[in-house]
């Protein structure tokens, strides 16, 4: 670990001179609110934080303590310094408007405040998942359409993982890049620079216990992935079946070591379970940064359009010749 680059610092040096100010800021801002989340993460089980709220978010699921907490937290840092003009959140079922007495900003943030929040009272992995658009009009104090707009069109995005310790990863379109909180300091400090999917990839993840919802051409690939020979298909790799749960937590492994995610359509859910504007597309434009693909099993996730708010995607996502054997797959007829 560099232990002279501080996020702060390296934002400042590699940002282009156009994106320097509110960008630049505003990457600060979400990296502050990380810190916070971190704090409360790591004491959960000594504070009254664990546990559910007794409500469910817009998605239909249970509201854990910690998924209100992430979300407050990330709104209140974000919606008075005059760089954003616009929210949305996982959490909630229409925009996050900025406060009239506040100045607005240039950038629309979406974010999932805390991913795979099921695992909280277990003590496993958890995360929060982020992406920043360009307004679509300057004047406006912010609309759908400044949301609704295919990763492709990001200008930064990234995700935090909350484990062993606190890593912040994101691109700005220049590479991938780690950073990872030193206690002691309370600072984001380099760690992982310029990160890029090894070859040959190691793992799969995949929830194999819906295999029985699955179509047979998903079925076919899922064998594949697991070693088995398959007519009219290249010769298996040797993957290892690793499944958190957790999306940032096994998005980040794969990144670092190699192998592919899969969330795929099931039979009676042909719009699968991964949320595009908070989770799939962000992390599809940070894979394409780091060598990869993402795709709904049809075409690249990061040319996607979205439509709604909180539209769901099939996603397979990791190393490019494993999304483009999914996709073979799939299109069997």
């Amino acid at each position: 670990m560099n232990k002279f680059v501080t996020i702060e610092r390296f934002i400042l040096d590699n940002q282009p001179q156009t994106a320097k100010g509110e960008l630049t800021s505003l990457l600060y801002d979400i990296a502050l609110a990380a810190k916070i989340i971190s704090y409360k993460v790591n004491r959960a089980g000594l504070q009254d934080i664990l546990g559910r709220v007794g409500s469910t978010n817009i998605q239909g699921e249970d509201q854990q303590k910690l998924d209100v907490f992430a979300d407050r937290i990330i709104f209140q840092l974000c919606d008075h310094p005059g760089r954003v003009c616009v929210m949305a959140s996982e959490e909630h079922k229409e925009l996050l408007h900025i406060p009239t007495h506040y100045e607005k900003g240039n950038y629309a943030l979406v974010y999932d405040p805390l991913d795979g929040s099921s695992n909280i009272d277990v003590n496993v992995n958890i995360g929060t998942i982020f992406g920043i658009y360009r307004a679509k009009n300057w004047e406006e104090r912010g609309r759908k359409e400044d949301v609704l707009q295919p990763a492709r069109a990001l200008v930064a995005a990234g995700y935090v993982l909350y484990g062993s310790s606190t890593m912040m990863v994101y691109s700005t379109g220049q590479g991938v890049h780690g950073f990872t909180l030193d206690p002691e300091l309370g600072e984001f400090l380099l760690s992982h620079q310029d990160i890029r999917l090894p070859e040959p990839p190691a793992y799969y993840s995949i929830n194999a216990s819906y295999y029985h919802y699955w179509t047979p051409q998903m079925k076919a690939y899922a064998d594949w992935l697991q070693g088995h020979e398959v007519a009219n298909a290249p010769k298996p790799l040797k993957l290892s079946a690793r499944y958190i749960g957790s999306l940032v937590a096994d998005f980040h492994r794969n990144l670092l070591c190699g192998g592919i995610f899969a969330y795929p359509a099931e039979v009676n859910k042909p719009e699968g379970k991964i949320r595009l504007l908070y989770e799939a597309g962000p992390l599809s434009f940070l894979i394409e940064q780091a060598g990869g693909r993402a795709s709904n099993g049809r075409e690249n996730i990061i040319d996607i359009q979205p439509t709604t708010l909180h539209q769901r995607t099939p996603i397979f996502i990791g190393n490019s010749y494993l999304v483009e054997q999914a996709e073979k797959f799939l299109q069997r007829m």
